[in-house]
């Protein structure tokens, strides 16, 4: 649904309790595999707590919620019997991709059901973040918590965090067994502070150059009512998205650093200026796809090795300057950033996924290594911009990397 105006952002952590006598009252019973990334446990865990091998009724899930262990995933704790027996939703028209890349219009819950199974590759994205951007056109989203808002735009930081582990639970089916998810995210202060529309606003009133008065400005946050965030402190959210991921069965590859090479000056004094932003490499197994080598073959455009501040290993600190915010985007990564991911774990003609695609950086990546490309976004705005984008960098010819000699067969033109 479109939304003409976003509310006030008032982190009031909710005071709600789960209801037991409703356990006693439920005969339902679930599966292992379809209860285990809800309670965010291992399914051996499960059957070792329970004592069950393939199937638990509801007082086996009372249990396993009163363990010390339990930590919500996307569902909160008060709502996961009500989410385990709510009806099965219709079953979705599968999407049929037949062309080299596509743009859909949506929100990524609609549009991923709509996605074959094991058929992404890659999913590489720079999500909207918590309480920071208002975006073109935002959409209200339904969410398994019960929170109706945009993604970004969640009342409290784990509003945010359930939201992101929901959308990485249904990616979750469509990613190949041996496919990548890199998820870039910037942790947020919970601070009072107006809430700007891109980055040349927020540096604008950095520099002391924005004369409007709190009341003057769309949207503002502020940063009393939360459980336990003071005011002023870092919400750690991209260490607590990583947590989530692996209770719901992914493995946390690497939580890279991303130290940008310019970044906006912050005027504070209790504490030191930001300058990083947070890559999180999810897998669903053990051995995903991974080449190493085409770091060393790839030009700096499309993600090789920075010669003027990265060394010839790939480490977990990836030196890489920031997109100059473009064409009236807000926030959006350079083109290296997901030409990188995207070539470490991708091959041929492999299928790769944006599902918050903004200005289409993604896609000119993919495209540009050769690979096909599907990217979603809620905004028609944001959508023509991607494909102007798109088309306008399309190659005649993309490269093409030789993993035997380490020397591209093709030299990449310029962006």
């Amino acid at each position: 649904m479109k939304i003409s105006k976003l509310p006030d952002i008032k982190p009031q952590s909710p005071i709600v309790s789960f209801d037991r006598d409703a356990f006693k009252k439920c005969t339902d019973e679930f599966t292992i595999t379809e209860v285990a990334p809800v309670l965010g446990m291992n399914p051996s865990f499960i059957r070792k707590a329970t004592g069950k091998k393939k199937n638990i009724d509801a007082s086996d899930l009372l249990s396993l919620l009163d363990q010390d262990v339990f930590a919500e995933t996307f569902v909160p704790r008060s709502r996961i019997l009500s989410y385990l027996t709510q009806p099965s939703k219709p079953v979705v028209d599968e999407l049929s991709i037949t062309t080299p890349w596509i743009l859909m219009q949506g929100n990524a819950l609609d549009l991923i059901p709509r996605l074959p199974s094991n058929s992404i590759r890659c999913v590489v994205t720079s999500t909207p973040y918590w309480a920071l951007r208002i975006y073109k056109e935002s959409h209200f989203v339904s969410w398994a918590d019960g929170e109706c808002c945009p993604y970004g735009h969640e009342q409290t930081p784990e509003g945010f965090l359930r939201h992101t582990a929901e959308i990485l639970f249904h990616l979750s089916r469509v990613l190949k067994d041996d496919g990548s998810i890199w998820w870039n995210i910037m942790d947020s202060y919970n601070t009072r502070t107006q809430i700007r529309g891109n980055a040349a606003e927020a540096l604008r009133a950095m520099q002391g150059k924005d004369r409007k008065s709190w009341n003057d400005h769309e949207c503002r946050r502020y940063s009393s009512g939360h459980v336990f965030l003071k005011d002023g402190e870092q919400c750690l959210i991209p260490s607590r998205i990583a947590e989530r991921a692996s209770r719901m069965g992914y493995f946390v590859k690497t939580s890279i650093t991303w130290a940008k090479t310019s970044s906006l000056p912050e005027p504070q004094n209790s504490r030191v200026s930001r300058n990083l932003e947070y890559v999180l490499h999810l897998t669903k197994q053990r051995t995903p796809r991974f080449d190493k080598s085409v770091y060393r073959q790839l030009p700096p455009q499309l993600g090789g090795r920075n010669n003027g501040n990265e060394t010839d290993k790939l480490s977990d600190v990836w030196t890489l300057p920031t997109s100059s915010g473009r064409d009236g985007h807000g926030a959006q990564f350079p083109i290296a950033l997901p030409a990188r991911c995207i070539s470490l774990t991708t091959t041929g003609d492999d299928l790769v996924l944006d599902p918050f695609v903004g200005s289409g950086n993604a896609g000119v990546a993919a495209l540009a290594l050769g690979r096909r490309f599907i990217g979603f976004d809620v905004s028609r705005t944001y959508l023509e911009l991607a494909k102007k984008r798109i088309q306008s960098a399309s190659y005649e010819q993309p490269i093409m990397l030789n993993t035997h000699n380490h020397e591209p067969t093709k030299q990449e033109p310029p962006l």
